[in-house]
């Protein structure tokens, strides 16, 4: 728990569908240095959410993002992979607060009003928080029985 991921990281990225958004933020990884991975192939924001969630959970990748119409059904679909913390987030301050009180590992975007300026202050907020030491009790007890 606690790492930052400023610096450069494997990202698997997903959307349902590709918008001015998506790009910017693709783009944006790939200038910080990020190794992205898009996954997906599919159109459908529940195996988007899946797959993401699974390149997360089983390590082939630090942290994931997701993103589909309002951003809940990805978050949702991603939340159901065993050791995923999607998070679906609004803004830098709400992406921060998920890293650092919650360890969150994927971010969600909604892509219906998120604009590409906003989507890309949320993913670098994201990865450079670290999770507060303080949290760590809370955030174990999100973890499966």
């Amino acid at each position: 728990m606690g790492r930052r991921y400023d610096l450069a990281v494997d990202v698997a990225f997903g959307a349902d569908e590709v918008t001015p958004t998506t790009e910017a933020l693709v783009a944006w990884l790939g200038e910080q240095g990020h190794r992205v991975r898009l996954v997906g192939g599919t159109p459908e924001w529940p195996e988007v959410g899946r797959l993401v969630g699974e390149a997360v959970a089983s390590g082939s990748v630090d942290v994931g993002v997701v993103c589909c119409w309002t951003g809940t059904g990805v978050s949702i679909a991603a939340n159901k992979v065993a050791g995923v913390r999607a998070a679906l987030c609004t803004d830098a301050a709400t992406a921060a607060g998920a890293r650092r009180w919650n360890d969150a590992n994927v971010l969600a975007i909604g892509l219906r009003l998120t604009t590409p300026t906003v989507a890309v202050e949320a993913l670098e907020a994201f990865l450079s928080t670290s999770t507060d030491p303080s949290e760590n009790g809370a955030v174990a007890r999100l973890e499966p029985d």
